[in-house]
């Protein structure tokens, strides 16, 4: 496993497998979070193959398929309201970690600071410096509805 801690709650991974969770509970986290589509990936590895393992290892799972040009708003907002409802830290994965970092990335908009985010992400390897004005725009949106 490949995981990546972009914060104290949420860290990324490429692909995990079934017989990675309980190494992955044994590391502390509570919830896994599976962004990859099901298309991507064979029966051994697809969102019911790891969910029955996430489960038997005691951890909470949650399926948020995001592609890049089927990312919405929806989908960030179960991510963040997955991280944050965990009560602990949360391992999201997709084929690299790229997609999972986008999508905390765009819910974190507003909630911390555009230039925390890129640097939370390409400490872990990922640069979202391309995202810097539609973090700054969610921000924005965020702060004049709030």
């Amino acid at each position: 496993m490949d995981i990546r801690k972009l914060t104290a709650d949420y860290s990324v991974s490429p692909q995990i497998a079934p017989s990675d969770l309980p190494a992955i509970a044994a590391a502390g986290f509570r919830a896994v979070i599976c962004n990859r589509p099901d298309a991507e990936v064979g029966p051994d590895t697809n969102a019911a193959a790891v969910k029955a393992a996430a489960e038997a290892a005691g951890l909470a799972f949650v399926v948020n398929p995001v592609t890049h040009q089927g990312l919405n708003m929806d989908m960030v907002a179960l991510q963040r309201d997955t991280i944050a409802d965990a009560g602990g830290p949360v391992l999201a994965y997709c084929a690299s970690g790229t997609r999972s970092t986008i999508v905390w990335a765009l819910g974190q908009a507003g909630r911390m600071s555009t230039d925390v985010i890129l640097t939370s992400a390409l400490n872990a390897g990922y640069d979202l410096d391309g995202l810097r004005p539609r973090i700054d725009a969610l921000a924005e949106a965020n702060a004049t509805s709030s």
